[in-house]
């Protein structure tokens, strides 16, 4: 963007204005801010709030999908883990009768072993699923926090370079 003028970035970014800079073009503005001309970047920086306010959407929104997405997770674990054991309890259940001879036995402590691995794996399958989640959480703040580093960075620097402001 070298050393446009607001308008050319607008047209770059295909905005008629800055209230039209949509969550998808925030990320590419805030990758060329640094190439900007100062007042340009002030003139963002006078935006502010409004990014602010994107970035906490997108946050609450992310935060929302990821609970109901949590929610939704927990439901069916619970309904897997009550089927798994209605099946455990069935198998033991026949394990106490006394006709049933050493093979018959056998197979229903195979199939209770196979019903408790089944409930292991779905545990960590369920583990790495929340964790995946609280990554993308992670991720989103990180993200949110990282425009707004770049924001403020950018009126810190504009500021220097008109000499109207020093940092520390």
């Amino acid at each position: 963007m070298g050393d446009a003028n607001e308008a050319a970035v607008k047209r770059r970014l295909g905005i008629p204005s800055w209230r039209n800079l949509s969550k998808d073009k925030v990320l590419k503005f805030a990758a060329a801010m640094p190439e900007m001309a100062t007042e340009v970047r002030l003139k963002l920086i006078e935006q502010f709030p409004a990014f602010k306010d994107l970035g906490k959407a997108d946050i609450d929104a992310v935060t929302e999908a990821h609970r109901s997405t949590l929610a939704a997770n927990e439901n069916s674990q619970n309904h897997f883990y009550q089927a798994s054991q209605d099946q455990r309890d069935a198998l033991q259940a026949d394990l106490g009768r006394d006709d049933l001879n050493w093979a018959q036995r056998e197979n229903l402590h195979d199939r209770l072993e196979r019903n408790v691995q089944r409930v292991y794996e779905k545990d960590s399958e369920s583990k790495q699923f929340l964790g995946a989640g609280m990554k993308v959480v992670a991720a989103a703040g990180a993200a949110a926090l990282g425009l707004g580093v770049v924001f403020v960075g950018g009126k810190i620097a504009g500021a220097s370079e008109d000499g109207s402001e020093e940092t520390k």
